[in-house]
């Protein structure tokens, strides 16, 4: 993946890029916004600690009945289905948006699916692509040969979500079918392989994806027939280790600086008009240098919050607070995610209907929808563009306040003790009230192609 961003290929627009500029009156959505996360803040020096508590206290419905084998039914199936989309990849059309491939993994996959495993809980693990292969594979090969070394913790999957995250911010054509393809295959079999070496340890240490997706699931509002608050399973979980922290961290880090390096102000930074944008071959080097220095940037400041919390608070262990305190950022990197990606998704979504009407663009009309245009008219009136602002913004606020809820209760929990909980917590309420302006600012601002 990571040869990949280095290799050239004509330049191809980003999958979640778009010319939309806001004439809306934004300044006074962003200081609405701003002012609704320091008013949770301030709430929440008031709220006593049982309410706080109560808050994230699930609730328990009748249990679902699951079965492994139904589960295992499914997985195949999402590997059947991920067999016949790298198929689609390099025999179908090379059209990014005519060929399935593409929209399924950057639609489908990482816009709506991610979405869904932090809205409502674990679905991923009904659909993971190497679950039946892997336990086919273990049957016949017997334990797992090798053990992951314990001192990598989750260094494997860091290196893979950043190479990931590179790919597709920096790769000239991350949308082209046939090098799509060529990548989702390789990083299958080579998780495959890993996963029948090390065993277990490989899928929640080193499979990057499904990391990822656990950690959004831990959002979820239901798990294992309980239901509450988005949030409650990290605020009654236990304290992650420091690799999955960090790699909690990162998630943020680098969706902030997907909608960052979109900006005419980044363009300005790279020295570049950005009407007159030569591709995205030009700035590979300054747009991954631009991620790992905003990911420097957020766990620097996250972890000089922490510590600052700390000597308000009268002391406490650096390396536990900022592990506990880490998954606090989920909310707000999901609710960034469905901001983002809202606008992309609209457009998108449709052109993965049309292409499943007609998979192979032979003229085929498996879903009955004739000939069916796609449709931006919804940029195009003030109403329109009003609404779709409003849910943009809407999410990033409502991320930001659930994650000073979930701070604070995490807080509580690992201090026992209101007033220091509230003490320590000043510093990164501070921190994610200016995010709240930031990512507010990211969306509003002018972006390029």
């Amino acid at each position: 993946m990571a040869l990949a961003v280095c290799a050239g290929a004509p330049a191809r627009a980003h999958v979640s890029e778009g010319g939309l500029v806001l004439l809306l009156p934004t300044d006074i959505y962003i200081a609405a916004g701003v002012a609704v996360v320091a008013a949770t803040v301030a709430l929440l020096a008031l709220l006593p600690a049982r309410a706080v508590a109560a808050l994230f206290r699930p609730r328990r419905l009748r249990p679902g009945r699951g079965s492994r084998a139904r589960r295992m039914v499914t997985n195949w199936a999402a590997f059947a289905v991920l067999a016949a989309l790298v198929w689609s990849g390099l025999a179908g059309p090379r059209d990014p948006l005519a060929n399935l491939l593409p929209l399924v993994v950057w639609t489908v996959w990482w816009i709506m699916l991610v979405a869904l495993q932090g809205l409502a809980g674990d679905l991923w693990s009904r659909i993971d692509p190497w679950r039946g292969p892997v336990a086919v594979a273990r049957r016949l090969s017997g334990p797992p040969p090798l053990r992951l070394p314990a001192r990598l913790g989750h260094a494997p999957a860091i290196a893979i979500l950043l190479c990931f995250v590179g790919f597709l911010l920096a790769d000239p054509a991350p949308t082209d079918p046939a090098r799509l393809a060529v990548i989702v295959a390789l990083y299958w079999l080579s998780s495959f392989a890993a996963l029948v070496l090390f065993g277990a340890r490989w899928r929640y240490r080193g499979e990057a994806v499904g990391v990822l997706m656990r950690s959004y699931g831990r959002l979820g509002v239901m798990r294992h027939g309980r239901v509450g608050l988005t949030g409650w399973q990290l605020a009654a979980g236990r304290v992650p280790p420091a690799g999955l922290a960090l790699f909690m961290l990162l998630m943020l880090g680098s969706g902030s600086f997907d909608g960052l390096n979109e900006t005419f102000w980044w363009f300005a930074r790279m020295g570049w008009n950005p009407l007159e944008f030569p591709g995205r071959s030009a700035v590979i080097g300054q747009t991954l240098a631009g991620l790992a220095v905003a990911n420097l940037v957020l766990v620097a400041g996250f972890a000089l919050a922490v510590r600052a919390g700390l000597w308000l608070a009268g002391g406490g262990r650096f390396r536990r607070a900022f592990r506990a305190l880490a998954p606090s950022v989920l909310p707000i990197a999901l609710g960034y995610h469905l901001a983002h990606y809202l606008t992309s998704f609209l457009v998108d979504g449709q052109y993965v209907l049309v292409a499943l009407n007609d998979p192979l663009a032979t003229g085929a009309d498996l879903l009955g929808m004739g000939e069916t245009y796609v449709t931006t008219g919804f940029f195009n009136t003030p109403a329109s563009v009003r609404m779709i602002w409003l849910s943009q913004a809407g999410a990033v606020v409502l991320g930001h306040v659930l994650a000073v809820l979930l701070a604070h209760a995490i807080a509580l929990r690992e201090l026992r003790d209101p007033r220091r909980a509230a003490l320590s917590q000043a510093p990164l309420a501070a921190m994610m009230v200016l995010y709240t302006l930031f990512s507010l600012w990211l969306l509003a601002s002018p972006r390029g192609i």
